[in-house]
């Protein structure tokens, strides 16, 4: 059974959309992260473990890349990422909130989740 960390309410503007309108004048996403790894050796060693600043940085650059049209992509990429860059995550758990998406309704949130793997 692996360990987690987890990072919850990541928030920047991006321009992710279909839209013109998305694209023009941007919106308010929001990231949650978790990361499954084996923490049973971590003796209060950093290296051991992923730091987290690291995975919310990069998180971050990802919601203000240049835009694309879909926020699972914008998941996707970011999943891939972090199995990239943090040999020690096991497996990764990333959900993209769209709470601005333009559905011409009322409603509190689009989210999109997905979760990879090595």
């Amino acid at each position: 059974m692996s360990d987690s960390i987890s990072i919850t309410g990541i928030t920047a503007t991006g321009f992710h959309g279909v839209y013109t309108e998305e694209r023009a004048t941007g919106q308010k996403f929001v990231v949650d992260v978790k990361l499954s790894l084996n923490l049973e050796k971590l003796k209060d060693d950093l290296s051991k473990t992923v730091n987290y600043a690291d995975v919310a940085t990069l998180v971050v650059r990802h919601i203000q890349a240049e835009p694309v049209n879909l926020i699972e992509t914008v998941a996707e990429s970011i999943a891939a990422e972090v199995l990239k860059d943090f040999p020690l995550v096991e497996k990764v758990k990333v959900k993209v909130h769209k709470p601005q998406a333009p559905l011409g309704i009322e409603f509190d949130d689009v989210i999109v989740t997905v979760k990879r793997k090595r």
